[in-house]
């Protein structure tokens, strides 16, 4: 199988390549064998978008590889949804890979995933609409070729997928620029008498963060117009184990890791670790535990072994040990020095320490904690 490779600007190869091309003989080889009908201007069948996030095997025995792993039926909601003229709101805790989704919808259905408004509390209203080539205003006045379209306007003319990660991060006012756009499907520009109005194949992707829930609370009006699909933390332990140990092979081989001796053994620590503290339970449901301020999120988890893994193979003998991941727990779970160094204190000496094959583990948190 060949694989294609992304380039920027320079020629250099992408760090980090979007996934229409760091995942595009998979999309080649379902466009290929999907005979099943296609909503306009899609790149796949609802069924084929499916197969690519969920992965499986198809007829000529290509593996397509799972990019979500979770609930067939919450990815089947969502894809069913961007094939209806409501627009797809992914809700959830932070780290439940709703901007991983958001972006291989987008590759999947559209063939691109870049047309992307990024919320802040500072995104203007501009991002969402549309801005001025203030050279050319000034110059020739306004006209079509001073107009600047955002993201979501290109969408609507060309009948693609946009997204807008971090919805309740944007300003009131301006998420309220969304409801002309998803209700009318149409975009007013008073400035030049025109509207653009949306083709088929247009549709809108939001992700929302459930810690934000009060920062810029969507209004009724603009909730009303999208389907929401929350996507929930990994059901089980095993679950989180293969995202993250999914993930993990994916970002070293992006990174160009040398490749290290199978590292099941702390991945399992490190998801039991992160679920046990966020659940506030131990896995035998034995002993309560008290729970630190931040979301121990797969997200983190992953970072967590990937860093583990470049110290062990820059810094060590190329095998992946507790010493290696223990800083990387720590700095996860202690982000308020005085209340979650407690917790982290407590869990390492009741629970840690008392575990039948975790000495190492407990003596690698120690000296990380000195």
């Amino acid at each position: 199988m060949t694989v294609s490779v992304q380039t920027d600007a320079a020629g250099g190869e992408a760090l980090r390549p979007h996934a229409e091309h760091a995942f595009a003989d998979e999309l080649k080889a379902l466009a290929a064998a999907d005979d099943r009908p296609r909503p306009a201007r899609w790149k796949l069948s609802p069924w084929a978008v499916s197969t690519y996030l969920l992965g499986g095997t198809l007829p000529d025995g290509t593996l397509i590889t799972p990019k979500y792993v979770g609930p067939r039926r919450l990815v089947e909601v969502a894809v069913t949804t961007l094939a209806t003229d409501r627009a797809l709101l992914l809700l959830g805790v932070p780290g439940t890979a709703k901007t991983w989704v958001s972006e291989h919808l987008a590759a999947a259905v559209s063939g691109d995933s870049t047309l992307l408004v990024q919320g802040t509390a500072g995104t203007p209203e501009e991002a969402v609409r549309y801005g001025w080539n203030y050279a050319r205003l000034l110059a020739d006045g306004p006209s079509r070729e001073a107009l600047v379209p955002s993201p979501v306007m290109r969408a609507m003319a060309e009948g693609m997928t946009a997204r807008v990660e971090e919805l309740t991060r944007i300003p009131a006012d301006v998420q309220d620029a969304l409801i002309t756009i998803l209700s009318e499907k149409t975009l007013p520009v008073p400035e030049l008498g025109q509207e653009v109005q949306a083709v088929k194949g247009f549709n809108l992707v939001a992700t929302a963060n459930d810690r934000d829930r009060g920062v810029n609370e969507l209004s009724s009006a603009l909730r009303r117009r999208f389907n929401t699909v929350v996507l929930p933390l990994p059901a089980t332990s095993e679950a989180e184990v293969d995202i993250v140990s999914r993930r993990v092979a994916q970002t070293g081989r992006s990174l160009d890791l040398p490749p290290t001796p199978d590292g099941m053994t702390e991945i399992r620590r490190v998801v039991t670790v992160f679920r046990e503290l966020r659940d506030g339970v131990t896995t035998d449901g034995r002993t309560k535990l008290k729970s630190p301020s931040g979301t121990l999120s797969t997200a983190e988890a992953i970072s967590v072994v990937t860093g583990g893994l470049a110290l062990a193979a820059h810094f060590g003998d190329g095998v992946l040990r507790p010493g290696d991941v223990a800083a990387g727990i720590i700095a996860a779970v202690v982000r308020d020095p005085t209340t979650d160094h407690v917790v982290w204190q407590e869990y390492v000496e009741t629970i840690v320490r008392e575990r039948d094959g975790w000495k190492d583990f407990y003596r690698a948190c120690r000296e990380a904690a000195e």
